[in-house]
């Protein structure tokens, strides 16, 4: 029985102690004496602990006097009287705590002793649980089979992984088994539990296992001289072993499956792992990481399966069997957690910052953190494969997170969980009615799933080899949207044999693809590809193909190459060699080739951001300084800090590329079909706050009669904080090269390319010994002014020196046909060629294409157009120019005449947002303002909608204090219908206080719109 802590303490405390044993006598012999006793020394002790008692509390109102003699106030006293009452109530806190430890184990040894001990000897676990049975019959059956066992592993490291292990990595092709010793302390098998009536197929057992060896193995690898290996291992854990399918021949059992339902305590002591990990390959890897690994690899759904039959019917299905259903779990909330923070060295008690992880054998879930909360409402939901019934278990944890180190939140509290348990259909006659459920109900962090999908991978025949007749290292990465899974890697063969099987989850099977891509280990080489639309599925028997699938040969082969397949040829021999094939004259790029697309994301602002500062120990609440990380393709941006601010502005452009858009985990539909979104998002995991985005995708075309105009855009909407805008993408494709310099006039080199475009570089792959390499590998490069660059070409060889370079520049490619150059082009040296394409694309703006009107005086200005820069001159212009009044009679009469030209100028986004019906202005700043006297000016912006001139229309910024560039980044606003808004003029004026004392204005220029 289960009982709680606190009962249990209140319950001792209330209980009497048991008098101790003593003589009857004893007891009336000192009762009867005890009243004939003088009082004399008696009396004479209590009266000097009543003097000490009172001289102690008369020391309590020493510094009450020395407060008053000193002429301190009282404030001073009682804020000290209170740090002590509150040291104190913390003192007896931890006292009384300590003596309810004590008392706590003191019950509980003299419990233990009572009822799990017999005569100090411990009784074995096949009494306390009569389902284990005691298997010491098999325990000596392994110690008398564990020498063998130890001949059997010699064999298999030498013969079978270390020949697996040097074809891994280049870098490890000295490694080799030392010494394999198992030890003479066998495997223990503590107790065994046999499920009976789970099914008249199978025989169920769990066996409870502990292995505390003497095993020592050891591995050195002589390139690096380093010596590593394992020197003692601990291993405690409940192993599942299934004996199926049952047979009526001999040996009456198929086959064996083993596995771990929960993971394992494994305790590994290395010896050398220090030096293990200094090789090179090696160095991303840890401890903490290999034990997980090994830990992770005997833990369900991962098994063992052992065939004791030849041609084992459905090996597929007992390696990897279809789950025996789904739990979804609804993680809602906790009441009742305990306080973790503290405050003023734990004289202030704070809250906790709760989060929970959920784990079900290796899948694990982390939920959101909820700052200071300790009744934390999360409403998540998690769905986890179950595969053995009875078994498994829904472990959960609460922590507190912290900096430093998370406080487990265990002892008090209760969590609330809701389980559905969902059964797995092999037809798809309720797909719509669980799609038409899942729609209406909200699910986070990801939506709920209508199916799953399990992919056995068991083989493949004739792959291409890879260049100079080698074999390859195949592995296989299949890809539902943004979901990817990988297989391990078979090493030296064009006929790999994986048997993995790889489970996703589903939210509609009629719209989804399962991508297979089979490719070397270095990933650069692709071997074959396929696409399976997951609706062949449901119109197959029982949701099921079992089959060869075709992989389609679109990745780049030289024709006549080894491996490449020839349409022409009636018989191909995949896979054989062949003569080599004649020098081709252009470039053989794959389909993918220049098809990417540009995204420039403009970061503007947020909204009601949460506090995060907190002053003098979490007392004082302060804001946030706020920035922006973005992640997209691969890539990552940063915007600057803004220091102490809810609403931060940034105003920041950034630029990507983008291959494949639609595995983004950001929605981006609507900027590929209409080019441009305008979007506040609303930001997860926090109470509040939202985010200004502006996605435009750039069209790439071969145009160079549209670089003037992009460049003269670029330089509009260029802002302060963002870095120059591209104005075109080139994207290189370097197939090969030949006749490169051999080293030392005799070696061939080993060569590799770098491109460099700008502050941007690539680097090809490095292929050994060859002066005639085959790269086939594009780069793509964001170019800011085509007309000025150059792509710089190097190739080098490994170790050595430059082979040869290439300078482009990309003027020549301005003026070539459809702006691409394919062709051999000799490198500088003298010596040597290389055959590439370069291909260059001018990118022009959605809006452009769409011939949105600019911000000019009219009514047409009102359309959405990102940031504009005003014009420079009081000219008519197309663009809003900041200008000061003409007629003399409008300007102050002590203002100078401002000379003709430059008079500043002024960055404003403004739109019209459809959806809340209300015109925005966003002032982000001026430059180049002009001084008219001595001292700068204090200005501002001043906004109006005419032709009203009232305060319902009127806006203003903050002043900026002495500054001829002042930034604002403040956001206005309008509420009023479109047509309305097409009728109105947006009068934009920059002004400055003429002095401390006048109320007057000095008009520094004005933009009407």
């Amino acid at each position: 029985m289960e009982r709680s802590p606190g009962a249990s303490l209140v319950e001792r405390a209330s209980a009497p102690s048991d008098p101790p044993a003593r003589p009857p006598g004893a007891h009336t012999q000192r009762d009867r004496t005890s009243g004939n006793q003088p009082a004399g020394p008696g009396a004479a002790a209590e009266a000097l602990a009543l003097l000490t008692s009172f001289g102690r509390r008369l020391l309590v109102l020493v510094p009450v006097y020395l407060a008053g003699a000193v002429g301190l106030s009282v404030g001073f006293v009682l804020f000290g009287l209170a740090l002590y009452l509150g040291w104190r109530r913390v003192r007896d806190g931890k006292e009384r705590s300590l003596r309810a430890a004590r008392q706590l184990l003191d019950d509980e040894e003299r419990l233990t002793a009572q009822t799990l001990y017999l005569s100090h000897r411990e009784l074995p676990a096949w009494v306390s649980f009569p389902d284990v049975e005691k298997a010491e019959w098999l325990n000596k059956i392994v110690a008398q089979v564990w020498p063998f066992l130890g001949q059997y592993m010699e064999k298999l490291l030498a013969e079978t992984v270390a020949p697996a292990v040097r074809g891994s990595n280049p870098h490890l092709q000295t490694f080799t088994f030392t010494r394999v010793e198992l030890g003479e302390k066998p495997l223990r098998i503590v107790g065994v539990k046999v499920h009976a009536g789970q099914s008249k197929e199978q025989i169920l057992l769990d066996l409870s296992i502990s292995y505390v060896g003497d095993v020592q193995i050891d591995v050195e690898v002589k390139k690096y001289f380093c010596k590593a290996g394992v020197k003692g291992m601990q291993l405690h854990g409940v192993l599942r072993v299934i004996l199926e399918p049952l047979i009526g021949d001999l040996p009456i059992v198929g086959a064996v499956s083993m596995f771990f339902i929960r993971r394992p305590t494994l305790d590994i002591n290395w010896t050398g792992m220090t030096n293990l990990l200094d090789i090179p390959g090696l160095s991303s890897l840890s401890d903490t990481m290999i034990m997980d690994s090994i830990a992770a690899f005997l833990v369900l759904p991962n098994r063992l399966l052992v065939p004791l039959v030849p041609d084992l019917r459905d090996a597929a299905q007992l390696r990897s069997p279809l789950p025996r259903g789904i739990v979804r779990i609804h993680l809602l909330a906790a009441r009742g957690l305990g306080s973790k923070d503290k405050y003023v060295k734990g004289l202030i008690e704070g809250k906790s910052d709760p989060y929970a992880l959920v784990r079900v054998g290796t899948q694990a879930f982390c939920s959101r953190v909820i700052d200071e909360d300790l009744n934390p409402q999360w409403g998540e939901t998690y769905e986890v494969m179950v595969h053995e019934v009875p078994g498994q278990e829904i472990e959960v944890e609460v922590f507190d997170k912290d900096p430093d180190k998370d406080d487990f939140l265990g002892g008090l509290g209760q969590v609330h969980l809701r389980l559905e348990w969902l059964s797995l259909l092999p037809h798809a006659e309720k797909l719509e009615q669980v799609l038409q459920w899942n729609r209406g109900m909200s699910s986070r962090p990801e939506p709920p799933s209508a199916a799953i999908l399990v992919v056995y991978l068991d083989r493949a025949q004739d792959l291409p080899l890879k260049k100079g007749n080698r074999e390859p290292n195949p592995v296989v990465q299949l890809s539902i949207q943004d979901m990817t899974q990988e297989s391990k890697a078979v090493y030296c063969t064009n006929s790999p044999v994986w048997e993995e099987a790889f489970r996703f989850f589903l939210q509609d099977p009629r719209s989804q693809e399962l991508d297979v891509q089979v490719k070397d280990d270095s990933r650069a080489l692709t071997l074959g590809a396929l696409t399976v639309p997951l609706a062949r599925l449901l119109t197959a028997p029982e949701l099921t193909l079992d089959q060869w699938f075709q992989l389609s040969m679109h990745f780049p082969t030289v024709p006549g190459s080894p491996g490449a397949w020839d349409p022409d040829s009636e018989n191909p021999q995949t896979g054989s060699s062949v003569d080599a094939p004649p020098r081709p004259y252009r470039t053989t790029p794959d389909s993918h080739f220049g098809t990417e697309n540009v995204l420039r994301i403009h970061v503007l602002e947020a909204q009601d951001l949460i506090a995060k500062d907190r002053f003098l120990g979490g007392l004082v609440k302060g804001k946030s300084d706020p920035y922006v990380k973005l992640k997209l393709a691969g890539q990552s941006f940063r915007s600057r800090v803004v220091r102490e601010d809810l609403n931060p502005r940034w105003n920041e452009v950034f630029e990507v590329l983008v291959f494949l858009l639609s595995r983004c985990k950001v929605g981006l539909t609507a900027v590929l079909n209409t080019g441009f979104l305008d979007e506040w998002l609303t930001l997860e995991d926090v109470p509040s706050g939202r985010l200004h985005l502006r996605l435009e995708r750039l069209t790439p075309r071969a145009s160079a009669a549209e670089l003037e105009e992009v460049l003269q855009v670029n330089s509009l909407i260029q802002t302060q904080k963002s870095t120059e805008l591209a104005a075109a993408l080139l994207t290189v494709y370097v197939e090969r090269a030949e006749d490169l310099p051999l080293r030392k006039g005799t070696k061939p080199p080993s060569p590799y390319a770098t491109l460099t475009m700008g502050d941007a570089s690539y680097k090809t792959k490095t292929l050994s010994h060859t002066s005639a390499p085959v790269w086939e590998e594009s780069a793509s490069f964001l170019v800011k002014r085509p007309h000025a660059e150059s792509l710089e070409l190097q190739v080098r060889g490994e170790g050595g020196g430059g082979l040869g370079s290439l300078s482009l520049p990309l003027p020549e490619l301005l003026a070539a046909e459809q702006l691409c150059l394919d062709q051999w082009f000799a490198l500088n040296n003298g010596q040597g060629q290389v055959l590439l394409r370069a291909q260059l694309r001018v990118l022009v703006a959605q809006h452009s294409e769409r011939g949105a009107p600019s911000l000019s005086p009219s009514s047409s200005s009102l359309s959405e157009e990102p940031e504009l820069w005003g014009g420079l001159t009081h000219g008519p212009s197309s663009a809003p120019q900041l200008r000061q009044r003409l007629p003399h009679a409008d300007r102050p009469q002590d203002a100078p005449a401002g000379p003709p030209g430059q008079v500043g100028q002024v960055q404003l986004t403004v739109w019209y947002h459809a959806e809340e019906r209300r015109l925005v202005s966003i002032v982000h700043g001026c430059r180049a303002l002009r001084q008219n006297g001595r001292d700068a000016p204090d200005p501002y912006v001043s906004l109006l909608l005419l032709p009203d001139k009232n305060r319902a229309t009127k806006r203003k910024t903050s002043q900026k204090k002495k500054t001829l560039s002042p930034e604002f980044n403040e956001r206005f606003e309008w509420e009023l219908p479109l047509d309305e808004a097409q009728r109105r003029k947006l009068d934009v004026s920059v002004k400055s206080n003429a002095s401390f004392m006048s109320r007057e204005r000095e008009l520094l220029g004005k933009v009407r719109g």
